[in-house]
């Protein structure tokens, strides 16, 4: 049986040096260790990483240039950024097909069978 509403979570935290005094930068310092914790659930933490958080953030970043940092396309009203997100989102799972998967994400979650296209999800976004 699957639980939907429960999750393996876990947290990692990345340890790096202080900057030498006087010798600030935009770049952390020196990487030193990764500390891993268990937040909920029964995590393995042996395959706990960042990396399919960091790959969502990039492509975010990428489609959604509101996300881009250092820029003037910054939203303004939190209506705004949550609608763009929440677009973004429904459009990544449901109707983008993904190369790996060959079929969009909620198919291969199971939730829907079929692709969505843009009218479908507009209409029921």
């Amino acid at each position: 049986m699957i639980l939907w509403d429960r999750a393996n979570h876990s947290q990692i935290v990345k340890v790096y040096d202080k900057p030498e005094e006087g010798h600030e930068r935009y770049s952390p310092g020196r990487f030193v260790t990764v500390e891993k914790a268990a937040m909920s659930g029964m995590p393995d933490l042996e395959r706990a990483s960042t990396s399919h958080v960091e790959r969502q953030n990039g492509t975010l970043r990428q489609w959604c240039k509101r996300l881009t940092r250092l820029t003037y396309a910054f939203s303004k009203k939190w209506e705004n950024l949550k609608g763009t997100l929440v677009l973004h989102f429904a459009y990544y799972n449901l109707c983008r097909i993904h190369g790996s998967l060959r079929i969009i994400a909620a198919m291969a979650a199971g939730i829907t069978d079929h692709v969505w296209d843009i009218g479908e999800l507009i209409f029921t976004v």
